[in-house]
């Protein structure tokens, strides 16, 4: 959030002002003068922190475009397949490194008409663990 946040006010204060039509002789009111130094003083106390918030852009991007060009498209399949995101839990990650995401309701049972399908019995020399 933080990051957005200095990005939005480093924007706002690189835009210029818009000008007002005033003659010259009137000069600007108190408000005007004081909302100017207020902005120059904080595009002052900001310009380090987007100075680092460039530098960290500029060493971040490339490690990003590269996992996007390696990943984009099995996101994109992976995407394309699930139809409904929020019939899943949060993914859980196990010990061992398996990543179990579950759904958050049962797959409906088979119909008392629609048999169940046969499960195979496992190769001689398998037993249970």
């Amino acid at each position: 959030m933080k990051p957005i946040l200095v990005i939005a006010l480093g924007l706002m204060l690189t835009t210029p002002l818009p000008a007002t039509a005033q003659d010259e002789g009137e000069g600007r009111s108190l408000m005007e003068r004081g909302a100017e130094l207020f902005l120059k003083g904080l595009s002052q106390e900001m310009e380090p922190a987007l100075r680092d918030l460039r530098d960290m852009a500029g060493k971040v991007g490339p490690s990003v475009l590269s996992f996007l060009e390696q990943m984009g498209p099995a996101l994109a399949d992976l995407a394309e397949r699930v139809e409904d995101w929020s019939v899943y839990e949060i993914p859980e990650m196990l010990p061992n490194g398996d990543i179990l995401i579950r759904r958050k309701t049962p797959l409906p049972e088979a119909q008392p008409d629609q048999p169940l399908q046969p499960v195979e019995p496992p190769p001689p020399g398998m037993t249970d663990i």
